[in-house]
């Protein structure tokens, strides 16, 4: 239950008596109006603006239209206040049978607590890391990883139907240098002194191995041929390769994509010249000369007539290029025929998670996607700032195997994957990060993924040594829902089962705004809120989850504590992350 969902049509459920009444006028529009916690918590338990948005075209001053308001929600059977505040803010507080009673649902529904239909089974592409299959997956694209994995789930639990989808970037100039690369290791694999590393090849150690199989499946049969008898083969031999080990290290981190596109079969299977033929129908491709734009020239820039697709017309800052000075296509316009690919599959709604380089191709992709679905697709691009290492505050900036950077894998196996996807979601996406190795594995309460485990396993724990005193079928959710919980009274416990009620809205306003951080700072909200409560038990004995002398109160407080534990699973399910019974 999204208790403000529930409010709201209480709102407007008012609206409608005062229209009935001939107080305010029919036809007024009501989206706008907004049922939500108030800033300030000691202003009440909910709060509208239905005043404020409905006073101009009702034609009544805000204040008044709020009193008008008050009147009716006052006499509203789980209301036990109403002010009306500021410049018409209408704060409402709720009694605490209400929210004992959610605490119920809580213990019924378990870890699929938050669950939703707002989604109504709409599907959504998520297209996330997409690294260049020309080396191991290094911190950033880790980061991406977890970002786009946790808004898949997190658009699950709010009821979209979800594809996650990798696009392998093999075709293009990259991948060529990753097949000489190759060819290079394989000659030496072979025996023969390579030397230096070419200026513009891959260097990194991960390739010694690719030459290795390369030589152990084809033996010599590449040495002293030309280029152009072996590019294709070797390129495939090396992308494939690469992109083993790419899903191995993805899977030790917890991720499984639905789908992997290749943007060579789209390029082969001549997917490209289709959109920008539909392109050209509506008049949006043309041939001209781009002004040169102020500051540092971009790359895609050419002092020459050039294709160009007239992005300025749906939000971009400049018309873009298609072909090259050879002739060949852009990556843009390889990326348009895919984004259409993706639209054409049934996915209106499209999120792409990138690196914080790709910035200036948000706008040029967004108009692309506005301009072949005619306005019915809609992308979404979370661009994910650096992740910079430390390990006890010293940077760390390489690896051997890699060459120049520091692998996902070297880190995920120092921490584990569970602490890795909790720590790249504790900071909006478009934020930097630190990771201190150091930091991130320590017990403390500075470390967020610690203190939010250490909730669920001493929930856990007080269970467990709850299990001693009751007989088992006295402790399942079931039974606790049925626990007498109106004895929850203390200020802190009602503070705490609020802070839990809020979980299905926040699952639908976060899957709403794709930002999924959103649920690591709620869970960090909980712990501190049952941590808090713990606190208060070792203060005051009365305030204690088990009460040898007072079973009925022990089990409504064990509901509490079973209620947490339920919230927390649920919220670390959703990241990927597995909760912890047990701290070691």
């Amino acid at each position: 239950m999204n208790l403000f969902r529930y409010f709201q049509d209480s709102v407007a459920v008012a609206l409608g008596e005062l229209v009935a009444e001939g107080a305010l006028p029919a036809g007024l529009d009501a989206s706008r109006i907004a049922v939500e916690p108030p800033r300030d918590p000691s202003h009440g338990d909910i709060s509208t603006n239905a005043a404020m948005v409905l006073s101009k075209p009702a034609g009544v001053k805000p204040r008044d239209l709020a009193d008008k308001f008050a009147v009716k929600l006052r006499a509203h059977p789980e209301v036990t206040g109403v002010e009306v505040a500021g410049p018409g803010f209408i704060n409402l507080r709720i009694r605490d049978s209400f929210w004992q009673a959610r605490l119920a649902d809580i213990l019924r529904a378990g870890r699929s607590y938050g669950d939703s239909t707002a989604g109504g089974g709409k599907p959504v592409n998520i297209e996330y890391v997409s690294a260049n299959p020309t080396g191991p997956l290094h911190v950033g694209h880790g980061r991406g990883a977890v970002v786009g994995d946790a808004l898949a789930g997190l658009l699950n639990k709010a009821g979209f139907k979800v594809c996650r989808e990798y696009y392998i970037n093999d075709a293009g100039a990259q991948v060529d240098v990753l097949a000489r690369s190759t060819h290079l290791r394989y000659r030496e694999a072979l025996g023969e002194t390579v030397g230096d590393i070419p200026e513009g090849y891959y260097p990194g150690e991960y390739l010694k191995d690719v030459g290795r199989a390369l030589a152990e499946r084809d033996g010599p049969k590449w040495l002293g041929t030309p280029e152009a008898e072996w590019l294709a083969t070797v390129r495939q031999f090396a992308i494939d390769a690469l992109m083993i080990g790419i899903k191995e290290d993805l899977g030790a981190l917890g991720i499984r994509h639905d789908l992997f596109s290749s943007e060579r079969k789209l390029v082969e299977a001549g997917a490209i010249q289709a959109p920008l033929e539909a392109l050209t129908s509506a008049g949006l491709i043309y041939e001209g000369v781009l002004e040169p734009p102020k500051g540092k020239l971009p790359d895609d820039w050419e002092p020459r007539p050039q294709t160009l697709f007239k992005s300025t017309e749906f939000g971009d800052d400049v018309d873009r290029p298609l072909k090259k000075s050879d002739g060949a296509w852009t990556y843009f316009a390889a990326d348009i025929a895919y984004h259409l690919d993706k639209y054409r599959r049934g996915y209106a709604e499209m999120i792409d998670v990138w690196g914080a380089d790709h910035g200036g191709y948000v706008k040029r992709m967004q108009a692309a996607v506005k301009a072949l679905t005619e306005g019915k697709g809609a992308l979404d691009v979370k661009l994910c700032q650096l992740v910079n290492l430390f390990d006890g505050g010293v940077p760390v900036r390489m690896s051997k195997r890699a060459g120049t950077f520091v692998t996902l894998r070297d880190v995920v196996d120092e921490v584990g994957k569970d602490v890795f996807r909790f720590m790249m979601l504790i900071r909006k996406n478009d934020q930097a990060l630190d990771f201190d190795f150091a930091k991130v594995t320590e017990q403390s309460k500075d470390n967020p993924v610690f203190y939010v485990q250490y909730a669920h396993a001493r929930a856990t724990s007080v269970l467990r040594h709850a299990a001693e005193q009751f007989p088992a079928a006295e402790l399942t959710s079931e039974a606790l829902a049925g626990a007498v919980l109106n004895r929850l009274t203390d200020p802190a416990e009602i503070s705490l089962i609020k802070i839990l009620a809020s979980w299905p809205r926040l699952v639908e306003s976060a899957a709403e705004a794709h930002e999924p951080h959103r649920i690591a700072f709620y869970l960090q909200e909980v712990a501190a809120g049952f941590h808090g409560l713990w606190n208060k038990g070792k203060e005051d004995a009365t305030l204690r989850f088990i009460l040898s002398d007072d079973t009925e109160m022990t089990r409504a407080r064990l509901a509490l504590v079973q209620g947490v534990a339920h919230v927390i699973a649920s919220g670390l399910i959703v990241f990927g992350v597995e909760p912890v019974e047990e701290m070691r």
